[in-house]
């Protein structure tokens, strides 16, 4: 009854910027870490950023400085804004939020179905 779904993927030029989101719906008690994943063509899924319901962020150092990511607890929404965009920085995008349900007494993680981020000239 957890739905985890990202927007905001799309083809941008190398320096340009996009804003992805990612929400949860459902019979949601509390969402503790959420995180944006990516995997690029040919490589393994890997960590970019994550956030905690406290505000306390990581970044992987290939996007330190370029990525924000940010939260809206309220709405149960993270959020991805990335500026200086480079061709590396193509993947697929993958949101996970640790949450818990009113149906159990630990936390599960979800994901969402991922989006496209294509950097390229």
């Amino acid at each position: 009854q957890v739905k985890v779904v990202e927007s905001g993927g799309g083809l941008v030029q190398p320096g340009g910027s996009l804003r992805l989101s990612c929400a949860a719906s459902g019979n949601i008690f509390s969402i503790n870490v959420m995180a944006w994943y990516r995997q690029g063509p040919g490589k393994q899924r890997e960590l970019v950023a994550n956030i905690g319901s406290g505000g306390g962020t990581n970044y992987a150092d290939s996007v330190k400085g370029r990525f924000t990511i940010s939260r809206d607890n309220a709405k149960y929404t993270v959020y991805l804004q990335m500026n200086s965009l480079k061709a590396e920085d193509t993947a697929v995008y993958y949101c996970a939020a640790d949450l818990r349900t009113y149906a159990t007494t630990y936390n599960g993680r979800y994901w969402g179905q991922g989006t496209q981020v294509t950097v390229s000239s």
